[in-house]
């Protein structure tokens, strides 16, 4: 017996596609029933916004077996069938090693990213044509356990009025969960240490402001009940859901870009693959003219420096880093070995 499929027709740069979708009514979200078909219709009606945010980049895709509540695998390399015309870039990750992902630069390559069980995408904060330097300045706001997003949400406004101290301008979105994520464009200017740097300037100088409501303490038996900046979304090969990216969780929510001036008011768990199509036609992309205006990193990278001179240096890397250059010991501090 033939496999069900249909296919859907996805407007582009390059004119109309028409993608194969199998499996359309498998069930992705099963509290809700939302199939892959629902999931390939949203990413064709947010298709324009979502390549604006994540398109030209290295992206690695999030990929389900089954349906979100099922077994799960990243896939960087490009999968076995790409189209032809879906392209591919080298870049390098931490061990040094290199090998091509993939980039999408139209809706109809996200769409074929869902045919393959695609579910959350994350791209790089650097473009195709330059991997090693980001054009993003990302910090992802973390609640902590016994805080929540209401807790995130001032402390994103204290970090917009600290990057717009250094320069930058700022974007914001949901993270998809509980937390926010905060972007700021930069000239690609600068390696991804460099970067990472300039991210633990500014989370600190918020940390000093708000030292009984954020945290960088790497480890979680030093964080409190504090919203934590993960500094270490800086670091090449990160994963942190795109703009518009669906989020693997019980109500399909959305990673969704929002205004400054909404930010206040709104409650993430209204931003689903239901609901972001007609929220993106009657209010807009908030992050339609984020590129507009690239800062860069002079003020931050002197702050870094600052604190260097102080005695405040570099934060554990990721668990799966080499050992990095000045790097603090990489041990859960209730575990370290006490001096004699």
């Amino acid at each position: 017996m033939a496999s069900e499929q249909t296919t859907l027709t996805v407007p582009g740069p390059n004119g109309e596609r028409e993608m194969r979708i199998s499996s359309p009514s498998r069930v992705l979200w099963p509290e809700l029933g939302l199939t892959k078909l629902d999931l390939a219709r949203y990413t064709v009606a947010v298709g324009e916004a979502f390549i604006a945010a994540n398109g030209g980049r290295p992206v690695a895709l999030q990929r389900y077996s089954d349906n979100v509540e099922g077994d799960q695998f990243f896939s960087k390399n490009p999968p076995k069938g790409t189209p032809e015309f879906v392209r591919t870039v080298k870049v390098t990750f931490p061990s040094a090693r290199s090998h091509p992902m993939l980039v999408l630069d139209e809706p109809a390559a996200a769409v074929w990213a869902v045919q393959m069980n695609t579910v959350v995408f994350h791209p790089w904060p650097s473009r195709a044509e330059n991997t090693d330097n980001p054009d993003q300045l990302r910090i992802d706001l973390d609640p902590q356990p016994g805080t929540d997003f209401d807790d995130a949400v001032p402390a994103a406004l204290g970090l917009k009025e600290v990057l717009g101290e250094a320069g930058l301008d700022c974007f914001i979105k949901t993270s998809g969960n509980r937390g926010l994520h905060v972007y700021a464009p930069i000239e690609p200017l600068h390696e991804f240490l460099e970067v990472r740097h300039a991210v633990i300037a500014a989370t600190r100088e918020l940390e000093r402001r708000m030292p009984g409501k954020v945290t960088t303490a790497w480890w979680k038996e030093e964080r409190g009940e504090k919203v934590f900046l993960d500094y270490n979304q800086a670091n090449r090969d990160r994963t942190i859901a795109g703009a518009y990216s669906p989020r693997a969780l019980a109500h399909a929510p959305v990673s969704c870009p929002v205004t400054w001036d909404e930010l206040e008011s709104i409650n993430p768990k209204d931003f689903t693959i239901l609901t972001v199509p007609d929220r993106l036609k009657t209010a807009g992309d908030p992050w339609a003219d984020m590129n507009a205006n690239p800062g860069t990193l002079e003020t931050l990278l002197g702050w870094w420096d600052r604190d260097v001179k102080s005695g405040l240096g570099e934060l554990p890397f990721p668990p799966d880093y080499p050992k990095m250059p000045g790097e603090p010991p990489r041990v859960q501090p209730s575990r370290a070995r006490k001096p004699d």
